[in-house]
């Protein structure tokens, strides 16, 4: 991973901030404070605190009387932060950084391990939300990790971060368990009413676009009965647009007879040099370098509702309902050299390369002759529709003996009814170039892209690719739980849970994509239109073609009727392409638990904590389509497993200011439920040959943990932590790739039927399993402070800022093989350095606040394809701000801006950072009122 000014810069401004506060602080605790009879004397009036700085009170004193790691954020909080989603909001949290989709934050890290492993629970149910996004953003989520854009930020009062376990919070993280707190009747002392309405703006995509909330709450029957209800509604329009690479890969990546043609001439190389095989590669050159633009339209729809019960003072009954509607088309327009990644006859081996600069090992500029070009124009009708169901009762039966019991359901439908791609080609393009030697690159096809004279839609060739697809996860849950006062030093706890989880996924794709309608050019001009516009605020090279023509989809379904399932264009699941999406798991994981909370005191300071030990079986169900024989067929596994997860937590008060925390615990993250399949996924796409297989045999990962921290709480305000934790992964499961030959899969030659794959085809083959895992270490330090110290209006200042530290050194596998090398690299997803710094400054009316989000570079892939050593994303630096007014004591106005520097999502292949991916989304703009009646 690079190292850039900009990295440095963040470093040092995040350090240099993080000292000022340090010294801010020490100079506040220096002053002189009145003395105690004078303050006896004084008639002190109770000061009530709101806003911002009364969620940040709320959020530190939450902080404060936990026994483990465990970080806040409260309602105010969300509500005026700029903040799309909740992981907009999340990202502000110690060592929780985001990766984004669309303009929005999309998935959370927690110290550096990815959303595999950190467990999302909503109103005490753990729940799975799954959105689907482009390739380049992790496609369609498939996996356990949770997808926070289906959510507004506002339907929700508190999240709070568990980076410590205990035996009573239910198993399945290694990096933290997320609660996700909706709000309810109780939390309100009176009726509330809160309506807000916004008009966003995106400077990329010029589009004003409505949200709209509310929230209303009231109680009856003097406080033993509530109901509350809050909606959120917004559109959203996002263009993405930049270069798409389709990684980086070396003339005899596909064998010897797939490389550029032997007339190819690059000075001081030979054509063996720039053809080399895998085993002693030749030059690299960009697999497919295209322009790219996505047209994201989104309309989000969250409901909330709650109802609470107290039908005597000792018991308490609620219910909790979550409903969210995420639709969302996606139109892009992508023009590609396709010929450079075919290496069949009429592909690379036609290409010649006139002249070519080289960097390395890689073929930063060139011209050539002979280049496939296509244009191609997709779109994706999408939609998930999120529900949950969760009942909740507690009861206290005597002052020392509780119980209680939560059961829900939750159910999760992603349905992509419509995936479509239409191409057009250009065969064998003369003058084509490319030059990679800035970030952006220049890529110039060589003829007119707007005539469709210049372009065909030629059967076998061309493509119309038809593509369907769904998930649906379910969870149901039921747990109780009792709690006994043994004495005042000791509470001993119990309880049973289970859960369920069941994962269904399918496709269904077109027998042979390439079987297409030969067009003439007058009936390929009648399904065609100019796409133009493209690049603003880019940063293009100069002379860049910023239109071209692009098949137009509207125009082609209705002329050829390609959505009829008949003839050529009928589709199914038993493709070779669809099989490997029809997968269902089905999982039973129960657990028991016992644990003893104690309070006591020694050494003259008062002690806290917990320890406790928890069992959890685990049924594991699947099936998929695999090889059996000659044919194949659906077949079907099961795998069962238990284990005993130790924890402890310990606190105690140093000073009446002052905590230290320590914990320990055995904790375990579920592989990725797709992977449980015994089925595999044959994938031709293009010059793409991938086989990817499940592993129902896998291992969960499994980590020893130990964390301490050293907290100081000067004040009701003030917050100043450094934290240290160590992790030793026993197992990791990691997605081996290996390029193997079609007939080393064991699969029949039938499979390849319909596709323009032969048997003799290099395939990328990737499968999920066991490695011998490595250590993870860090730290964290927090900081915030209200500038009280400051003098005359400054006292209003107040700062926030986190940096976190991450590494690890894990040891991923290059074969299944006995003795085969092996590679150390850090985690993939693990961001070694993290920041978040944030400015504010508030009074009874006015508000503003302005936050950077630092994130460094991270491995996404080990090792990478096409002998590329790995995959990565490098780092970013996102600032957003808010200004608001309260007009009245009722009425507020509000100005928001995110990503105002429009940072770009820059994703490379090798240690050498070949550009992969190099896109942006724009500004967004918010400006709204909002009225509590």
């Amino acid at each position: 991973m690079r190292t850039t000014p900009k990295n440095q810069f963040a470093l040092k401004a995040g350090a240099s901030a993080l000292v000022l506060s340090m010294l801010m602080a020490g100079a506040a605790s220096a002053q002189t404070a009145p003395a105690a009879d004078d303050q006896q004397a004084d008639q002190v009036d109770e000061i009530v605190v709101t806003g911002f700085r009364a969620s940040l009170q709320s959020a530190v004193n939450a902080k404060r009387n936990e026994s483990g790691v465990v970080d806040v954020i409260k309602a105010e909080d969300i509500a005026d932060f700029p903040d799309l989603n909740l992981a907009e909001s999340l990202q502000r949290v110690p060592g929780v950084t985001i990766s984004r989709s669309n303009g929005e934050g999309r998935q959370i890290s927690v110290r550096g391990l990815g959303s595999e492993y950190t467990r999302v629970r909503v109103n005490g149910m753990e729940a799975i939300a799954t959105t689907g996004g482009t390739v380049n953003s992790g496609g369609t989520n498939r996996t356990r990790g949770f997808d926070f854009n289906m959510f507004a930020s506002e339907l929700f009062n508190s999240l709070t971060v568990r980076k410590s376990a205990s035996a009573d919070v239910e198993e399945g993280s290694l990096g933290a368990t997320v609660d996700l707190q909706t709000a309810r009747p109780f939390d309100y002392r009176e009726p509330t009413l809160v309506m807000g309405v916004q008009a966003s703006y995106n400077d990329l995509a010029r589009d004003v676009k409505p949200r709209f909330t509310l929230l209303a709450s009231n109680t009856w029957m003097d406080g033993r009965f509530g109901a509350l209800f809050s909606a959120a509604y917004e559109q959203r329009r996002i263009l993405e647009e930049g270069a798409n690479i389709t990684r980086w890969s070396h003339g005899g990546s596909n064998g010897a007879t797939g490389g550029f043609n032997a007339a190819s001439t690059i000075t001081g190389y030979t054509a063996a040099q720039i053809n080399g095989t895998l085993a002693s590669p030749g030059l690299y050159h960009p697999r497919i370098p295209a322009y790219v633009q996505y047209d994201h339209n989104t309309e989000r729809l969250g409901l909330t509702g709650a109802l609470q019960f107290r039908p005597d003072d000792q018991t308490t009954l609620t219910l909790d309902v979550l409903y969210s509607d995420v639709k969302s088309t996606r139109d892009e327009r992508q023009l590609q050299a396709i010929g450079l990644s075919r290496t069949n006859a009429t592909g690379r081996p036609e290409t010649i390369i006139r002249s070519g600069v080289v960097e390395g090992r890689n073929i930063v500029a060139g011209t050539f002759d002979n280049v496939d070009v296509r244009t191609q124009s997709a779109r994706d009708e999408l939609q998930t529709q999120f529900q949950q169901y969760t009942f909740t009762a507690t009861r206290d039966w005597t002052d020392r003996f509780r119980t209680g019991f939560v059961g829900g359901y939750s159910r999760s439908e992603f349905d992509n009814p419509v995936s479509t791609i239409v191409t057009f080609d250009r065969a064998n393009t003369n003058g084509f170039s490319y030059d990679f030697r800035s970030r952006m690159p220049k890529i110039d096809f060589g003829f007119d892209l707007t005539n469709p004279a210049n372009w065909s839609m030629i059967n076998g060739t061309s493509e119309v690719r038809i593509r369907p697809n769904a998930v649906t996860n379910t969870f149901s849950t039921a747990k109780a739980y009792a709690e006994f006062d043994a004495n005042e030093h000791i509470t001993l706890k119990g309880g049973l849970d289970y859960r369920r989880f069941t994962f269904d996924s399918s496709g269904q794709t077109r027998t042979t994509e390439t079987v297409v309608q030969t067009l003439t050019p007058a009936q390929l001009a009648a399904v065609s239109s100019v796409f133009s516009g493209f690049g603003r605020n880019l940063g293009l090279p100069s002379g860049v073609a910023t239109s071209w023509l692009a098949p137009d989809l509207n125009a082609f379904i209705s002329t050829y009727g390609i959505y009829s399932n008949s003839g050529i264009y009928a589709i199914s699941d038993q493709t070779t392409q669809a099989r490997g999406q029809n997968i269902a798991v089905a999982e039973n994981d129960y657990g028991a638990y016992l644990q003893a909370d104690f309070r006591f005191d020694a050494f003259g300071m008062p002690w806290r904590g917990d320890a406790g030990v928890r069992y959890v079986l685990t049924e594991q169900y699947s099936n998929g389509f695999a090889a059996v024989g000659s044919t194949i067929q659906l077949v079907s596994a099961r795998r069962d497993y238990d284990m005993l997860l130790p924890s402890a937590n310990l606190a105690v008060d140093l000073t009446d200011s002052l905590v230290a925390r320590l914990s320990a615990a055995q904790t375990i993250s579920r592989p990725s439920i797709g992977t449980l399949t015994p089925g595999g996924d044959i994938n031709v796409q293009g010059s793409n040959r991938n086989f990817s297989s499940g592993n129902p045999t896998i291992n969960p990962t499994k980590s020893d943990n130990v964390d301490f921290s050293l907290e100081w709480y000067p004040d009701a305000d003030s917050l100043f932590a450094v934290g240290i934790f160590y992790k030793k992964i026993n197992t990791f499961v990691q997605t081996l790739s290996q390029d193997l030959p079609f007939t080393a899969l064991g699969l029949p030659a039938s499979v390849l039927t319909g596709t323009a794959a032969t048997t003799t085809d290099i395939f990328r083959v990737s499968q999920p399993v066991n490695s011998p895992g490595g250590d993870l270490t860090g730290f964290e330090i927090n900081v915030q402070k209200r500038l009280d110290f400051l003098p005359g209006w400054m006292e209003n200042f107040g700062i926030q800022a986190n940096y976190t530290f991450v590494d690890s050194n894990i040891e991923y596998l290059t074969s299944t093989t006995p003795g085969a090398p092996t590679i150390n690299e850090t985690l993939v997803g693990l961001s070694k350095n993290a920041a978040n710094f944030t400015l504010y400054y508030e009074t009874d009316r006015f508000s503003i606040r302005g936050s950077a989000a630092y994130r460094a570079g991270y491995l996404t892939q080990v090792p990478g394809n096409d002998g590329n050593s790995v995959h990565g994303t490098n780092e970013t630096l996102n600032f957003d701000a808010q200004a608001s007014y309260n007009i009245t004591e009722k009425l507020k106005v509000s100005i928001e801006g995110i990503n105002l520097t429009d940072e770009f999502n820059d994703q490379y292949v090798d240690a050498s950072n070949r550009l992969n991916v190099y896109s942006h989304t724009g500004r967004q703009f918010f400006a709204g009122l909002r009225y509590t009646f």
